[in-house]
């Protein structure tokens, strides 16, 4: 029995995609963020928020964390990849902060004894929770104030009160980081209905009226369990968008492209949805992810291309100093004929070219050079292109639903799509004669009696120009110039 329908829907075909218009795109990263640091975190935990620069990170994550904590605050280094980047700030970027000061905390608060000099004490502790700090019977904001210095984990209490305070005890809570795992990232929905984690994209949509593009985890998505739900999780977002996955394959363990290829082929990072990287980089102290990079400079392209998504972020400049494989790593670095041989295994990574560092490779995870895959797997904007066309057909129309299906409406959105085609066409996004089309083979009465419609879209992907080759041949023929021929 054919499955129910009742809406507007999307669906990449055998070997035909189907297609789109103008829609923003949307880069989501799903991790932790310093929201501790917040006098009230509500609505930051396990939701989506919209961060458009620093001082909106600051604001609604907790702090602009240094790199030496985006271990702990993953988040963190896509603000610094998109916000705080030599090439330009692009931006906004949504993310989903899984860090929950409420649950991810110590067991008992800690208790320290101050001593007030000027009216104000100061105090080194790691990972505080802001909205946790008691003074005995004293009240926040009316006998004293606090402030913290992330850079240097120190607190400061100042005394506002009319007597001032000479000693007194504090007692605060503390992050636990190792409490947030895996499955924390993962998330999902409990039975009373709350969302967590990955699965709280569907909550993106709603709140931020915006389509997902791009899903990344920086710090989390070289995790198997991770990198299966980011894919898992990227198609029928709500039950219509489609995204592409950004993931990383790890540098600890992974010191050479032969373990890169391993890794990859073993933990089976091979989807066509995604795109994978190795190793990471980094510019001074900051180790960046090569996917959060990559995935900067692709909303960049995009913003540059009027947010149509067909232009790879494969082979462009990232403000990196050196390629980074770890801690102990003895590899120097490699040159691009090593480069190719990662992404001839699907593995993207980074090359130094005509005085910049850059991104390189633009397949998917499911190319594999001389093996077996899909022709629209070949290359990322392929797919990304494709889920372009589904998401925007279904933005278009889904107002549209619960309309009478006249011939008129049939016709109107044939007129459309076809118009939306042309221009892609003509910005240079897609190639060839692209086609819609409504086929009474595709719309038997059974479909039909049941107010179910399909459109045919037909369109071909504008390849990214992987290669060139300038062949040079020698000819003798110039030594005629020396018996009378042209100077």
């Amino acid at each position: 029995m054919a499955d129910y329908k009742y809406g507007v829907y999307g669906k990449i075909g055998d070997d035909i995609a189907k297609n789109a218009s103008e829609a923003g795109t949307a880069p989501v990263y799903i991790g932790t963020a310093p929201v501790n640091f917040l006098s009230d975190y509500a609505g930051k935990v396990n939701m989506p928020v919209k961060i458009s620069n620093l001082s909106d990170a600051a604001k609604k994550l907790g702090h602009f964390s240094n790199s030496k904590k985006w271990a702990k605050y993953t988040l963190c280094e896509a603000v610094a990849a998109h916000f705080a980047n030599a090439n330009g700030n692009v931006g906004p970027i949504y993310v989903i902060n899984v860090l929950d000061p409420d649950t991810h905390k110590s067991e008992a608060p800690t208790t320290e004894e101050l001593t007030f000099t000027n009216r104000k004490a100061t105090l080194v502790v790691e990972d505080i929770i802001l909205k946790s700090i008691a003074i005995e019977d004293k009240v926040l904001g009316t006998d004293f104030t606090v402030s913290f210095d992330f850079t240097n984990d120190t607190l400061t209490i100042t005394d506002i009160g009319e007597t001032a305070m000479k000693t007194a005890t504090i007692s605060f809570d503390t992050v636990k980081h190792e409490q947030i795992t895996e499955s924390v990232v993962v998330g999902g929905e409990t039975a009373d209905g709350k969302i967590t984690g990955i699965a709280a994209l569907k909550l993106l949509y709603q709140t931020c009226n915006v389509i997902p593009t791009y899903l990344a985890a920086p710090g989390w998505s070289d995790k198997k369990t991770v990198y299966e739900a980011l894919v898992s999780s990227s198609q029928n977002i709500n039950g219509h968008w489609s995204a592409f996955v950004y993931a990383d394959i790890p540098v600890e363990g992974v010191k050479t492209i032969e373990a890169a290829k391993k890794w990859k082929a073993d933990n089976g990072y091979n989807s066509g949805f995604s795109k994978v990287f190795w190793p990471k980089a980094k510019n001074g102290d900051d180790v960046y992810h090569l996917a959060t990079l990559a995935l900067a400079e692709k909303l960049r392209c995009d913003l540059k291309n009027g947010n149509v998504p067909f232009e790879t972020d494969g082979n462009k400049p990232i403000p990196v100093s050196a390629l980074y494989f770890g801690e102990g790593s003895n590899i120097p670095g490699f040159d691009k004929s090593d480069a190719n041989e990662l992404t001839a295994n699907g593995i993207a990574t980074a090359i130094y070219w005509e005085g910049n560092w850059r991104t390189w490779g633009d397949h998917t995870a499911a190319f594999m050079f001389g093996g077996s895959y899909k022709a629209r797997e070949i290359f990322d904007v392929n797919m990304i292109m494709l889920f372009y066309i589904t998401n925007s057909f279904q933005k278009e129309w889904g107002t549209a639903i619960d309309q009478p299906m006249t011939t008129a409406l049939r016709d109107t959105i044939l007129n459309r799509e076809k118009e939306k085609l042309d221009a892609l066409v003509a910005l240079g996004a897609i190639i060839g004669t692209p086609t819609v089309e409504f086929l009474e083979s595709n719309n038997d009465e059974s479909e039909i009696l049941n107010g179910n419609f399909r459109w045919d879209i037909a369109a071909t992907n504008t390849p990214p120009l992987k290669s060139a080759t300038g062949v040079v041949c020698y000819t003798d023929a110039g030594f005629s110039t020396y018996f009378g021929g042209e100077n």
